[in-house]
């Protein structure tokens, strides 16, 4: 059987190979694309019926549907501070932001969290006139701490 990580090698390889898109893919899947990509690169547990149909769209065997419905271990970093510069902008972000991001959500919801589990994802291009931009949308549901 192969390892989620393996199979998300052969995915990012018959993606290139058959020249399909992430979207292409989602919409064959019949879930949303930032769902779709994120466990078909391991980090989520698809269905039967989810990875069957993403094997064969991808054309990809037996051992790659296993792969898809295993339970994931979370996190797909490396190391602790990402090198690659597009993720690293996010841990930038964090670092940056996170505090705001924080006292922000407990000025509006109250002490709680965003939960990263029951959780929506939506990256777009907008057109600008000074260079196109990147709207990344984290909708999370509120958790109150409950003491």
């Amino acid at each position: 059987m192969l390892t989620k990580q393996q199979a998300a090698e052969a995915v990012r390889h018959a993606k290139a190979e058959l020249g399909v898109s992430w979207a292409q893919i989602a919409e064959a899947v019949g879930r949303p694309v930032a769902w779709t990509t994120s466990a078909l690169l391991g980090q989520q547990p698809m269905s039967a019926e989810q990875a069957n149909a993403a094997a064969s769209f991808l054309d990809l065997r037996k051992d790659a549907v296993l792969a898809f419905m295993a339970e994931p271990t979370r996190g797909a970093l490396d190391s602790v501070v990402p090198v690659d510069p597009t993720i690293y902008r996010f841990y930038e972000i964090v670092q940056v932001y996170g505090p705001t991001i924080k006292e922000l959500i407990h000025e509006e919801c109250g002490d709680g969290i965003m939960s990263a589990i029951n959780f929506r994802l939506d990256v777009r291009r907008v057109p600008d006139p000074d260079g196109d931009r990147v709207v990344v949308t984290l909708d999370g549901k509120y958790l109150p701490y409950q003491w």
